[in-house]
């Protein structure tokens, strides 16, 4: 059960739950509803949500039994603590469930789903040896995530689309610095990862600029008459200043171990701004 519950990345579907939840009672009305929360309909969306998200990172592990090898060996589980063919029937079993409930709860949402599953299965098989599309692609997979909740509701507004491109850029910005750390293992089978094509002076140059957008939507969010104080504050605090200190950290960094302190950096940044959606209202 262990090695199924780290295959899955379990702290990674809860922070899907925790997301779609507060997107659930912060982001579709005002104020702060709960209530919004306890709808049978929102638990199977986030079910749908979880199950695709899950069989998406075995189809990931399935694929990169070699890669993860070089990048990862003491942490790969396909091929070791659970074979290649339940791996593969389990995947098979999550994302069908998870477009069903899908389809079950609206067209839209399970054609959101079904788009979901053919691109984490793109992404494992293909687009992530591709320069930036498969990086473009979680990011979008991502900023879907929290829209398809309001598109279930039916109350898509200019606060959910904020917060989808948020997760967007910190996502795109996160998986480049990913390829950053598994340089290794990525170009000993032909990857052609942003790294790997270009090398560690020109990706900075690509994250730089990126960064910048980041920082630049972040200080138009916070310059909006009208968000609250206690909002810009906190969006101040724990989403700019840890985005500026992972800037400086960047410059210098030029080793593995560099890059995963930036990848966790990110991840924390992630986790704060999905927290401020208590605040927006």
């Amino acid at each position: 059960m262990k090695a199924y519950l780290a295959l899955i990345r379990f702290p990674n579907l809860v922070l899907i739950v925790l997301s779609q939840a507060l997107a659930q009672a912060c982001l579709l009305v005002a104020g702060v509803n709960w209530g919004l929360v306890t709808r049978p309909g929102f638990w199977a969306l986030t079910l749908s949500t979880v199950l695709i998200a899950a069989a998406g990172y075995i189809i990931n592990d399935y694929y990169d039994i070699k890669i993860d090898a070089i990048n990862k060996p003491g942490r790969m589980l396909v091929g070791k603590a659970v074979r290649r063919r339940p791996a593969m029937f389990a995947h098979m079993v999550l994302s069908f469930c998870g477009v069903a409930i899908g389809l079950a709860l609206a067209l839209p949402v399970g054609l959101i789903n079904l788009g979901a599953v053919l691109l984490l299965w793109g992404y494992s098989a293909r687009l992530k040896k591709m320069l930036l599309v498969g990086n473009v692609a979680i990011a979008l997979l991502s900023a879907s995530m929290l829209l398809v909740v309001a598109v279930y509701d039916n109350s898509l507004n200019k606060i959910t689309l904020g917060y989808a491109l948020f997760a967007f850029l910190i996502s795109l910005i996160r998986e480049i610095i990913k390829d950053l750390e598994d340089v290794k293992g990525d170009a000993s089978f032909d990857c052609r990862t942003l790294p790997i094509v270009a090398g560690l002076r020109n990706t900075k140059r690509v994250l730089f600029p990126l960064l910048a957008l980041f920082l630049v939507f972040l200080l138009v969010v916070v310059g909006h008459p009208a968000t609250p104080l206690l909002f810009d504050g906190y969006m101040l605090l724990f989403v700019l200043l840890p985005t500026i200190w992972l800037i400086v950290k960047l410059i210098r960094a030029d080793r593995r171990r560099d890059f995963a302190y930036l990848s966790n950096l990110n991840k924390f940044i992630m986790l704060t701004g999905i927290l401020s959606m208590l605040l927006v209202r």
